[in-house]
């Protein structure tokens, strides 16, 4: 376990591979195989009009894309959800797609958030300190929708799975669904969330939950997160199960675990409550090599998600980004890079 390296598994990026549209932002790639073999991701978009960030929290929706192989290009089929009023929880924002299948139903975990303002318009300007941007922000909650197709209807909960805590790390916010769901039925979500520090919140941390069921309830395992937020700053977890334990890879954000700020790391457990970072501890970079032989550093390599068939993780998903990161490029998209057999 300790000597895997997982940056190793991974080879050249197709270059016209993945997930884009024209005149919207792109990210947050979820894929799954349909019964008809066929590939489907669930991704978040929002319109151009809007700053990538922080138009993501006022305006994605979920969308579904479809692929004859998973290399793709997949190719836009139906909004899956949307906005739906600011009475519900998730009424504006829809985001961080996680796609399941779990016997004969689909399990889409997402984040919602909501906000009691006017919505806003092509040509309105918006910063981090519009009022609608911080109370979408401090709405931040984790759902769950279920269809027994993946085309739908989506069973859409009028409560969040899972809250915040008052006086926890989880205080302010959670958000960036992981789970597994096991045989049983039972799940095992690790999530991202913020905690309340006065008027303001704290840095990201990452929590884990536990349901018996995957229709809930949800409970966290504990009163502290899983790594110390001071000296392992991460978000965008996704995790599975080997044999002999729990994997993870998730973004560095400040790149003083694997060495790189803003690319992968990669974390063992045997229980999936106790965490530790594997020896090698570099999943993947911001640098890519494609397919070409080309080789380019991404603005961003964010919310990795792994494809499995017949047990094993073959392609691996990023949501990415042209400009030179902090979110200032002018054009987003999901890829995939092919993995090499384990």
């Amino acid at each position: 376990m300790e000597n895997e390296r997982f940056i190793d598994r991974l080879l050249p990026a197709p270059i016209h591979g993945g997930f884009v549209m024209k005149d919207y932002w792109i990210w947050c790639g979820s894929v799954i195989k349909g019964d008809d073999g066929r590939y489907y991701m669930f991704a978040s978009r929002w319109p151009k009009y809007l700053p990538m960030h922080p138009g993501w929290l006022l305006e994605s929706e979920i969308v579904l894309a479809v692929s004859d192989t998973p290399v793709g290009p997949f190719k836009f089929q139906e909004v899956v959800l949307t906005s739906r009023g600011a009475q519900y929880w998730d009424g504006r924002s829809v985001h961080n797609p996680f796609i399941v299948k779990y016997k004969d139903h689909y399990l889409l975990y997402y984040m919602g958030a909501t906000h009691p303002f006017d919505d806003i318009s092509p040509g309105d300007e918006l910063t981090l300190e519009d009022p609608r941007v911080i109370v979408a922000r401090a709405n931040k909650r984790i759902g769950l929708a279920i269809s027994q197709s993946v085309h739908g209807p989506w069973k859409r909960l009028d409560a969040p799975i899972l809250g915040v805590r008052p006086g926890h790390f989880d205080s302010f916010l959670t958000s960036n669904p992981a789970p597994f769901v096991d045989e049983s039925g039972s799940v095992l979500l690790i999530y991202k969330a913020r905690r309340y520090v006065g008027n303001g919140y704290s840095d990201m941390a990452l929590g884990a939950a536990w349901a018996d069921h995957y229709e809930g309830p949800y409970r966290p395992l504990r009163d502290e997160p899983i790594f110390p937020p001071s000296q392992i700053h991460l978000e965008d977890p996704f995790i599975w199960k080997a044999d002999d334990g729990y994997r993870m890879i998730a973004k560095d954000m400040t790149g003083n675990v694997c060495g790189e700020r803003h690319a992968g790391v990669y974390a063992l457990s045997e229980n999936g409550l106790d965490w530790r970072i594997a020896d090698h501890p570099k999943a993947y970079s911001r640098t890519v090599l494609w397919e070409d032989g080309s080789i380019r550093k991404m603005g961003n390599f964010e919310r990795p998600f792994l494809l499995f068939e017949a047990g094993r993780p073959t392609h691996l998903y990023a949501a990415t980004s042209d400009g030179d990161g902090n979110f200032s490029g002018k054009n987003t998209w999901n890829m995939v890079i092919p993995l090499k057999s384990e």
